[in-house]
């Protein structure tokens, strides 16, 4: 219905468009199709529209290049930022309210390309108050030794994964189900995706020279129970963060390894000493997003016996049992034809025991310490991925496609 709507505005040509309607429209469309983002890129001859859509980029739309200056023009000015500066990037940010609905923010990026600006538009659901562990895709093990983590009163707990794997979502969750009247609780971001009652959330700002670390030194002096660090990025910060997990503050943050295993390491890496670490990390969650298969157009697939024996090398054959029968989207009109919809997390849990700190101690490979942690019974996200295959959530394919990407 709104592509009809807005292929109408179009062919009523260049002079007559409205670029307000249509800038309006191409937010309304993405929000309707359940995107993350919107890119609107130059090119040569025309003017490019893709969504992004759980994780995968689609083209949607191409616009004259003629209607190029004013629809960037458009973004600017919704967004606050200078219609006159052309050859420096921008950032900023709006709020929309589409007929009625609940109000969701949208974070711009604006930057000079070869054929002129380009704009990248993040669209962000005022959702933080749903997010729940088992809505993300934990487990009930593993909701249970996160659970367990945080209800320590102090030590740190870590998201690891790589950009887009649904860290942040995480520690929102965590936040959330410990955000009480008489709990201090204060947030480092960069930036500040969602806006949570009752939590104090501050935004790096390199301008003023607020970084993570001259942030994290600030939060200190304010009195918290919980911190949460949006980003452990350079050693000044970790070195701030694990100090204030070892003098009684709760303190949450993200890294971007593989792994939960290779958390450890990576901290030793940022020269962070081996026995400080120890004493501290009370879990590192380890997790990516995979794609589900789309509900509406859900059917069994049988596999070979071919591919069950490479399934064997991959996973642990007490969780193969025989099975053959798994699922897949045939794709519909729903799912864009394109089997999936929607994305769920697929994670691993580790919990630090005395062995594990021990193997820290002595400065442990990342495998090493795997090992250890699996035999102590941790399901590694592959594990997880499986299991998940097996209920029908989602494809095996999607799972080996995150796991090795």
């Amino acid at each position: 219905m709104l592509r009809h709507i807005l292929e109408q505005e179009l062919a009523k040509g260049e002079a007559a468009v409205s670029v307000v309607k249509l800038v309006s429209l191409l937010v309304q469309e993405a929000q309707e199709l359940k995107a993350s983002d919107i890119h609107i890129d130059p090119q040569r001859e025309l003017l490019c529209v893709r969504y992004r859509i759980d994780g995968w980029l689609c083209r949607a739309h191409d616009l004259p290049k003629q209607l190029h200056g004013e629809i960037i023009s458009r973004i600017k000015i919704l967004s606050g930022l200078r219609t006159d500066e052309h050859q420096a990037a921008q950032d900023g940010r709006f709020r929309a309210n589409l007929d009625g609905r609940r109000p969701y923010d949208v974070r711009v990026s604006v930057a000079p390309t070869y054929y002129g600006e380009n704009a990248v538009l993040r669209l962000l659901s005022d959702t933080a108050g749903e997010f729940t562990l088992a809505g993300l895709g934990f487990s009930q093990e593993n909701q249970k030794k996160i659970e367990n983590a945080v209800k320590k009163p102090y030590g740190m707990i870590l998201a690891t994964g790589p950009t887009g794997s649904g860290k942040t979502s995480t520690l929102y969750a965590l936040l959330k189900s410990l955000n009480r009247p008489e709990v201090s609780i204060v947030t480092i971001e960069d930036p500040i995706e969602y806006s949570i009652d009752g939590i104090e959330q501050i935004q790096v700002n390199s301008r003023t020279s607020l970084t993570f670390a001259n942030g994290l030194r600030s939060i200190l002096r304010q009195d918290p129970n919980i911190i949460m660090v949006g980003e452990i990025r350079d050693p000044e910060t970790a070195h701030i963060a694990v100090n204030a997990a070892l003098t009684g503050h709760l303190v949450f943050s993200s890294l971007h390894t593989n792994d939960a295993s290779t958390t450890l390491p990576r901290l030793l890496d940022m020269g962070v000493e081996s026995y400080l670490m120890a004493s501290t990390v009370n879990a590192a969650i380890g997790q990516r997003l995979v794609r589900k298969i789309c509900s509406n157009c859900k059917e069994v697939k049988k596999i070979t016996e071919l591919e069950l024996k490479s399934l064997s090398g991959i996973v642990d054959e007490r969780l193969l049992g025989g099975q053959n029968e798994f699922y897949f989207g045939k794709g519909c009109d729903k799912c864009a034809n394109l089997g999936y919809r929607g994305r769920i997390g697929i994670n691993e849990v580790l919990v630090p025991d005395a062995q594990i700190r021990a193997a820290v101690l002595k400065r442990s490979s990342a495998g090493e310490i795997k090992k250890i942690a699996v035999k102590q019974g941790m399901a590694t996200m592959v594990e997880d991925g499986f299991i998940k295959a097996q209920q029908g959530i989602t494809t095996i394919e999607e799972v080996l496609r995150i796991i090795h990407e």
